[in-house]
């Protein structure tokens, strides 16, 4: 998405699907639309795909895992 005009048009894409689609949030500066919607994740992209904008899944940032403590020694006398 390069401009606001592109915006508009993934948005008009989204409300076509707007009976499938709980929320759609679109990061203009990132670059990605987030979709929640209990379409297969190929059907919302396939859709977002036809406004001619380069499309691809991307992976949401894992959560941080605790830091693993090392376990401590138990002796038995």
């Amino acid at each position: 998405m390069s401009c606001q005009g592109c915006v508009g048009a993934v948005k008009r894409f989204l409300e076509n699907l707007k009976v499938c689609v709980e929320s759609y949030d679109i990061d203009f500066d990132a670059q990605k639309v987030t979709v929640k919607s209990n379409l297969p994740p190929e059907t919302v992209l396939q859709t977002v795909s036809k406004t001619g904008k380069k499309t691809a899944y991307w992976e949401a940032e894992a959560p941080t895992k605790p830091e693993a403590k090392p376990a401590e020694a138990v002796a038995a006398a």
